[in-house]
């Protein structure tokens, strides 16, 4: 998993309430778990105005030029300003998935949905939830200003726009060790590889017979 310490990124709008994981990534482009190659269909019924096929060359698809992702003065963005409840709907790791393959590494918002707000810790994308208030403003500042990019600090929890606001959110301390070091759940577990070879080592003396079962199976 890529690590996140800090990150200045030009930032595009999402600006509706209830964004859901299908909005995110229809459910008909489900059909991988390897974590790449959905960043093309993110966001997919709005991006173009056609209807998607799995595993299609998009780069011919018509796109919909009202929608934001397609301007030109977003192109290239690192982080997403959203509204309420982003993510919510149903349970879906290809949703952080395909934001993160398109090239986001976070998303703001006033709140998000529990499920989409875990899976993105998990999967190097970094949910940072603002007051509406706040949020309003950088939209503002944003639409105003073409270019406009943000600095996420996280070692600080600092959100910092280019005028020196600076904005603290909260993130749990284990889950900002996690990103700050790009580990996800085998990145953690691999931190304990040494013990788990000799517990492996000492299972095997201590059942010998176990272990060899388990290879006469295979």
């Amino acid at each position: 998993m890529k690590s996140f310490t800090q990150v200045t990124g030009l930032v595009a709008p999402m600006d509706r309430a209830n964004v859901d994981t299908d909005m995110i990534i229809p459910k008909n482009f489900l059909k991988s778990i390897k974590r790449t190659g959905f960043g093309k269909n993110l966001f997919d019924e709005l991006r173009y105005l056609d209807e998607g096929i799995p595993d299609q060359d998009c780069s011919g698809r018509p796109l919909n030029m009202e929608f934001p992702l397609n301007f030109p003065r977003y192109q290239g963005a690192q982080i997403l300003l959203a509204r309420e409840n982003f993510g919510c709907g149903s349970s879906r790791e290809h949703a952080p998935w395909a934001l993160d393959d398109y090239g986001f590494r976070s998303v703001i918002a006033p709140s998000f949905a529990d499920i989409f707000y875990n899976n993105s810790f998990k999967n190097g994308l970094l949910p940072i939830v603002l007051p509406a208030a706040v949020v309003e403003q950088l939209f503002q500042e944003m639409y105003t200003n073409e270019g406009y990019t943000l600095t996420i600090d996280l070692a600080a929890q600092a959100v910092i726009t280019p005028s020196g606001d600076s904005f603290n959110f909260e993130v749990d301390e284990f889950r900002k060790h996690c990103l700050l070091n790009g580990l996800d759940d085998i990145g953690l577990t691999l931190q304990q590889e040494e013990a788990i070879k000799a517990y492996e080592v000492k299972a095997k003396s201590a059942t010998p017979w176990i272990f060899g079962a388990v290879q006469s199976e295979s």
